[in-house]
């Protein structure tokens, strides 16, 4: 295999042992398979692009600086996705769990898609009515139940990998 390819099947186990000897290809593999869910799981939590954005590259940022600690209890990808949970949910407390309005995420969700010609105009307003109600209903969740929502629906979690997230029991 030359140097800098990782095969595709590679394992992230594989890929955790490679990138704490140092192979910056296998920790870039790593990130680059759990940046889009960190996002979202980010961006469901905290209701802005912005914010997300921030909290994942704090989140990737610690996880960088404790990979090497990781002791493989759960998947790699359970444990990053509660790093940037964690992160996520900091950064909201930072900024005074300000978030914007539904009125705000619709009128932004309008100005996104308004730029984009789109060939069933009908379908996409219900896209965009659907999304806003769905961001009503998770701002109004207690911040744990929105947590969890967010990572069993949005991170494709299961539900012992969102226990495992939060670190908390699944219920008899």
């Amino acid at each position: 295999m030359a140097v800098g390819i990782l095969p595709i099947a590679t394992s992230d186990e594989a890929l955790l042992r490679q990138a704490v000897a140092g192979a910056r290809d296998s920790l870039d593999e790593l990130f680059r398979r759990y940046r889009s869910v960190a996002y979202r799981v980010a961006h469901r939590l905290l209701g802005n692009e912005a914010d997300a954005l921030d909290a994942v590259q704090e989140a990737f940022v610690k996880a960088l600086v404790h990979l090497p600690s990781f002791q493989g209890r759960s998947s790699f990808k359970t444990w990053m996705l509660r790093v940037v949970s964690n992160a996520a949910l900091d950064l909201g407390r930072q900024r005074g769990g300000a978030r914007p309005s539904a009125w705000m995420l619709w009128g932004r969700s309008i100005a996104r898609s308004a730029s984009l010609i789109h060939v069933e105009p009908t379908r996409e307003l219900e896209r965009q009515d659907l999304r806003r109600k769905l961001n009503e209903a998770l701002a109004q969740l207690p911040i744990a139940q929105r947590q969890t929502f967010v990572l069993h629906a949005e991170a494709e979690l299961s539900y012992r990998e969102v226990a495992e997230t939060l670190d908390i029991s699944i219920a008899p």
